[in-house]
This record gives structure tokens, sequence and C-alpha cells, in this order.
């Protein structure tokens, strides 16, 4: 089996460890919680763009938020991940890199093989403009724009991408009273 392998089956289990960990023993102040609120609340609004851009394995997705960085999804949920370890302790932040270079660069490398298979042309000029993850300041223009390039609520329901939405209600809820219970 090798290390990309391994990072794609421990990438959930870690995570779901990793959060329900950070449930129990976070004490954020009210400080980091609103600026990690805001963070997380940034990349949940990342991760729901992207979900309504995306038809998985039936295009390559390449306006909206995909015009920016070939990886939104994956960078909302690094935004999602670095705003709540700033909204405990900044210091936290570092673990979330170290977790998302061990454990995301070899997921995000394995599906840039599998979309570059599968649309070898198209992708060849998107990698060669669109950064892999941290986004571009300015979008990308395909020479040949995709039809239906535009936000699809029906992809983002599809998706389930309303379930991180609802995950950053319940888990900004619990913090603040957690900071407002423990003051």
């Amino acid at each position: 089996m090798t290390y990309s392998e391994v990072a794609k089956r421990l990438r959930l289990p870690l995570g779901f460890i990793l959060g329900i960990a950070y449930l129990i023993f976070a004490r954020p102040t009210p400080l980091t919680l609103a600026v990690g609120g805001v963070i997380a609340l940034i990349g949940v609004l990342v991760r729901a763009w992207a979900s309504g851009h995306i038809s998985k394995n039936e295009r390559l997705a390449t306006g909206g938020p995909y015009a920016h960085t070939r990886n939104p999804l994956y960078f909302g949920s690094f935004l999602i991940a670095a705003g709540f370890a700033i909204a405990w302790h900044w210091a936290l932040l570092l673990l979330v890199i170290v977790f998302f270079v061990l454990i995301y660069a070899p997921t995000m490398q394995r599906e840039r093989a599998n979309i570059a298979g599968r649309f070898p042309e198209e992708y060849e000029a998107y990698a060669a403009n669109v950064p892999t993850f941290v986004p571009r300041p300015t979008p990308w223009k395909a020479t040949h724009p995709e039809e239906g390039d535009g936000f699809s609520l029906a992809l983002y329901m599809k998706h389930g991408e309303w379930k991180a939405g609802l995950t950053y209600a319940l888990v900004m809820a619990w913090l603040i009273y957690r900071t407002t219970a423990h003051q």
C-alpha cells in the first residue's frame, strides 16, 4: 500500500478523531472565537461555492472558484480547520498545516493524476494556469469555457454541502456556549 493510499484511508478517521477531541477540549476566548469563526465561515462559503460548480468525472470544472485554485474544496476545508484552530489557540494552526501537508497533499496528487487522465488536453492548460492549492487572486479564463460554468444550487444540494454549513453552525454554537460558560 502506497503512502497516498494510507493518507486517503486516514483522512476521514483522523479528521473525525481530531474533531471530537477539539469539541471536548477547546476553550476559545471571545476574540479568538470571533477571528477563527470568520475564517472558518469563509471556508464554508468557499466549499459551498465550489460544490455548486463541480460535476465530478463528467467535465473539468474551470469556472467559479476552480478558476482560482484547482482544489477549492480542499482549500475551503483548510480554512475551516484553520479557523477553528485559531478559535482555540493560534498554535494549533501548525497542526492543521502539518495535517494538510501529510494527508491532503498526497490526496491532491492522486486526484490530479486521475483528472489529467480523464481530461488530458483541457487539464494541461488548466494546470499550467491555475495553482494547485493557494488561490490566484484573479480568475483564469479558460480558452474554451465549459457550458454551465455558473453556480448550480442543484449541484450544491446533490453534493450535500449544506451539511458543512449546518455543522459549522452547530460547532459555533457549542464554542460560544463553552466560551460563555467558562468565563
